[in-house]
């Protein structure tokens, strides 16, 4: 049987919502992040030397990285055309999004979370102002641009095709669904996006993820 271990507030909520829509039995290991550091806990290293989640075993096979973890369980376990077949320019679309979405999508949000930390965190009184400076110089010179150019390319593709690959839905779908829903959360996505907005409504609205929603204990992807 698969094992999934799952860290609150991950990426692993994109990988519960897979496995739910593939209907194949499962285990679900939890893990907390430490309320302090936000970071995982040291019994993830036990599983993978990276210590991060999601982290999957199943028959003795340990996979780590959601755009991998997502390539093996369709590869292994996909009676559902959650990948299109090869060879179609829905699959060329479905590989590009699956790797989009961590390679292209995700580096400016996770800056974005970073600086935005570094101006709110607890600091030294006399480095608040310089902090706060430093973090509204870089996101309004560098990183928001570069999130609104991802997001317009987003927007103006999910204007063209009801899904990432397309007219049907895929496992390409629930990859980009953790970071759009991060820029969401940012209040980055907004009514400027109303196919993005869409999009999400959408997936929100599938069984499958509600289903793992309610199993996560209301952890968003």
């Amino acid at each position: 049987m698969i094992t999934l271990h799952y860290l609150n507030r991950s990426r692993a909520q994109r990988i519960l919502w897979l496995l739910e829509e593939l209907g194949v039995p499962y285990e679900l290991k939890r893990y907390e992040r430490d309320p302090q550091t936000l970071l995982a806990p040291p019994a993830l290293k036990r599983v993978h030397p990276l210590g991060k989640s999601p982290v999957i075993e199943d028959d003795g096979v340990v996979v780590a990285e959601s755009g991998a973890i997502i390539e093996y369980l369709t590869g292994k376990y996909d009676q559902k055309g959650l990948v299109p077949p090869a060879g179609t320019p829905e699959r060329l679309r479905y590989t590009f999004w699956l790797h989009y979405a961590e390679g292209s999508l995700m580096p400016p949000l996770l800056l974005k979370l970073v600086f935005e930390r570094m101006a709110s965190g607890p600091s030294p009184w006399i480095m608040r102002p310089i902090l706060r400076a430093i973090s509204r110089r870089v996101q309004q010179g560098f990183i928001d641009p570069q999130l609104k150019l991802h997001l317009d390319y987003v927007e103006q593709e999910l204007g063209q095709h009801r899904w990432f690959a397309g007219e049907q839905f895929t496992a390409a779908d629930i990859q980009m669904g953790f970071p759009l829903t991060t820029a969401k959360s940012f209040r980055a996505v907004d009514e400027r996006y109303p196919h993005t907005l869409d999009f999400l409504k959408r997936i929100h609205e599938r069984p499958a993820y509600q289903r793992a929603l309610e199993k996560s204990g209301g952890d968003e992807t």
